[in-house]
């Protein structure tokens, strides 16, 4: 596996596996892997004959400088990972690398009608942050398709958006969540729990199973579900940021015509804040 921090030698090798024909996918992430990570690359490999990953810890999708300084950087054991896993390259550029003019001045990217729902009211900027290092990402590694996890699933519809809207030549594809045995979403911040707290976290998930249960029912009270949902994940000892029913393609409020949905979660536990959606399809 190789591994390259400056983009003038990842353009290298881009260059010469397109010269051999050869298709590119790419899996960017913020290191710190495990088993979610993992089988999004190995879902890439089964895509093209080339896969790209990259490590990178955006500072400017973060609101909080205390979680940037806490997130976990863990660069030799990612690498060993996807040496294990047979990755062809990963890509760990600096700060600098990726934002040469500093972070002060550059260009930023923002997608509409995302920062006005769900974790984009709850996280100011984070979006815009996200948007701007994906678009910079995929400029850079100009791949054929690109994968990322639905456990993400508003950040997963952003960036489809801004390959529509910006006409980018590269396929967006979700990848599924991977959950631990009780149900726990796969996340870095994970392990910020206590061995507690993760038992305990197993109730994001049966909250979202319940939700998605009163809905196949003929169940149709959104908002009733939401808040039974909250009040119970408060009495378990989680702060809930939000539980809301969507529609699927957009996010939008649903009526009760729509049939394909989708349910979502944030919840703090501890010093985690933890993220979880399922899709519910009534048709």
């Amino acid at each position: 596996m190789l591994t390259v921090a400056r983009l003038t030698d990842l353009r290298l090798q881009i260059k010469q596996w397109r010269q051999q024909n050869l298709t590119i996918a790419f899996v960017p992430t913020m290191g710190n892997l495990h088993a979610g990570h993992l089988s999004l690359v190995k879902q890439a490999q089964q895509l093209a004959d080339k896969v790209v990953v990259s490590i990178f810890v955006n500072p400017l999708q973060f609101d909080d400088k205390a979680d940037l300084s806490a997130y976990p950087r863990t660069l030799a054991n990612d690498t060993a990972l996807l040496t294990s896993i047979a990755c062809d390259l990963v890509f760990t550029p600096t700060v600098a690398e990726m934002y040469p003019n500093g972070m002060e001045d550059h260009t930023n990217v923002v997608v509409a009608n995302m920062d006005d729902k769900l974790c984009g009211l709850k996280r100011p900027g984070h979006f815009d942050g996200v948007a701007t290092v994906v678009l910079k990402l995929l400029n850079m590694v100009q791949a054929d398709i690109a994968v990322f996890g639905e456990k993400d699933y508003q950040q997963l519809l952003l960036i489809k958006t801004l390959v529509s809207d910006l006409n980018l030549a590269i396929d967006i594809v979700g990848g599924e969540t991977y959950r631990e045995e009780n149900g726990l979403a796969m996340s870095s911040r994970n392990q910020y729990l206590t061995l507690q707290q993760r038992e305990q976290a197993a109730a994001i998930y049966q909250s979202l199973l319940a939700i998605k249960e009163q809905l196949e029912k003929g169940n149709k009270a959104f908002a009733e579900l939401q808040q039974h949902a909250i009040e119970h994940l408060q009495k378990l000892g989680f702060k809930a940021d939000y539980v809301d029913i969507r529609r699927a393609d957009n996010l939008d409020f649903p009526s009760e015509d729509d049939s394909s949905l989708r349910i979502l979660l944030a919840a703090r536990l501890g010093t985690a804040r933890l993220i979880d959606n399922i899709a519910c399809d009534l048709a």
